[in-house]
């Protein structure tokens, strides 16, 4: 065997386990292989699981806080100006540079899969999408890079934006985005939607949209989203990011849009970190939390799972493109605190992200991918808590990575 992990603990698994993987597959987990594999690794009884899975994030933007003029209220208007300036000067380079070291801090991180939002209007026209489509070919032999085209401006209220979303399909992008919420009539988020729809039963793509990324319970552009999937034949190729609104209806409602969700296989990412920041700015106290119905819609069924979104730009002043991170905000912000829910949790970076991608032979199988982390410590909970990077990461076969934690011992 080219690479064997001795001593793994495995999730819902009893004592120790050894995974034994030939070329870029897992070929065998038993608790003793016999054979000695041409590199061995001790996972010393630390859990192992498949390589997290960041379902969104803006890499066209990120980095930009070390030169954007500062945040004054993190209104969604005042982010969405302060991008206006940069996006209109990107270049490859710059975008490579800038999302090259993101992309270099998930990898530490354990990240190894990503979908990538750029912006496709006009103002930045087609730059920021050609940036991301570069990044993805430089990247191609280390980490998996969807490239999505995103409407960040509009369609109805941007003009000409509809003729860049169809060129992006031509030039490679790999997801349809959308932003219908940010239309200015509920009638354009309607024809956003259906456009949307349109472009990607045209060139056979997936769609993932930033839908009701607002704490207005009028904003109801999620249950129109999940009545088109039904209609259109799409159920289990659309996400939903954010969808804050949902929050805010009354139970009757948001049940209605739960169920309709679950039926057509609509998978929702809450980024906790920017809505606790961007969402509730016009609240005085009790101010909202600004995340979606996290458990509500995990304990309904609906696919759940969970991105970073930003790192370092107009819209968010953090980030470490950390997937653990993004687990512990989550937990913190839904309530998700039992075991059981920890448990579920996990997977909203694992196995729910990669559901959501739709990402074959991904897990903790012979013949699945052999992309794992080798964790910090032997249980899900004890890895949130203590929130340290994997300390071995497996990409293709391959030790990738390896993070050393080094402790000083302590004089008395």
């Amino acid at each position: 065997m080219d690479l064997i992990i001795r001593q793994a603990r495995l999730r819902n698994q009893s004592g120790n386990w050894d995974i034994g993987i030939t070329g870029d597959r897992i070929t065998t987990i038993t608790q003793h292989i016999q054979e000695t594999g041409v590199t061995e690794v001790d996972a010393a009884g630390n859990l192992v699981a498949p390589t997290y899975v960041n379902g969104h994030i803006h890499l066209d933007k990120c980095h930009l806080q070390e030169r954007m003029l500062s945040n004054k209220d993190y209104t969604f208007a005042e982010c969405l100006e302060l991008t206006w300036h940069h996006k209109a000067r990107y270049t490859n380079e710059d975008i490579l540079e800038r999302a090259g070291r993101a992309i270099e801090e998930g990898i530490l991180n354990g990240t190894t899969v990503y979908r990538a939002f750029a912006d496709v209007d006009n103002i930045g026209k087609l730059r920021p999408l050609e940036g991301l489509l570069a990044l993805r070919e430089r990247w191609r032999n280390v980490v998996q890079i969807e490239v999505v085209a995103f409407p960040q401006e509009g369609i109805i209220r941007n003009p000409g934006t509809d003729l860049l979303m169809e060129e992006s399909m031509h030039l490679g992008a790999d997801v349809v985005g959308g932003l219908p919420w940010f239309e200015m009539l509920d009638e354009d988020a309607r024809t956003h939607i259906d456009w949307c729809f349109e472009l990607a039963k045209k060139y056979d793509k997936d769609i993932h949209m930033l839908v009701d990324d607002t704490d207005n319970p009028m904003s109801r552009s999620l249950e129109y989203l999940a009545v088109k999937t039904l209609r259109a034949g799409y159920q289990g190729r659309v996400s939903a990011s954010h969808c804050g609104a949902l929050a805010s209806y009354n139970e009757v409602h948001a049940r209605k849009v739960m169920d309709l969700l679950k039926e057509a296989n609509i998978s929702i990412s809450s980024n906790p970190h920017i809505s606790l920041v961007v969402q509730g700015r016009f609240d005085l106290e009790p101010i909202r939390r600004g995340i979606t119905r996290v458990k509500q819609l995990w304990q309904s069924g609906v696919n759940v799972f969970s991105s970073q979104d930003d790192v370092a730009d107009p819209f968010y002043p953090f980030g470490r493109n950390d997937q653990q991170e993004v687990l512990s905000y989550i937990c913190h912000t839904a309530h998700m605190t039992t075991r059981n829910e920890i448990d579920a949790a996990f997977d909203f970076v694992t196995y729910n992200a990669a559901r959501a991608l739709r990402l074959e032979s991904y897990g903790l199988d012979p013949g699945c991918k052999a992309d794992l982390n080798v964790l910090s410590a032997s249980s899900v909970p004890q890895v949130l808590r203590l929130q340290q990077p994997p300390l071995w990461i497996v990409r293709n076969g391959k030790v990738l990575v390896r993070n050393q934690l080094q402790r000083e011992s302590f004089n008395h």
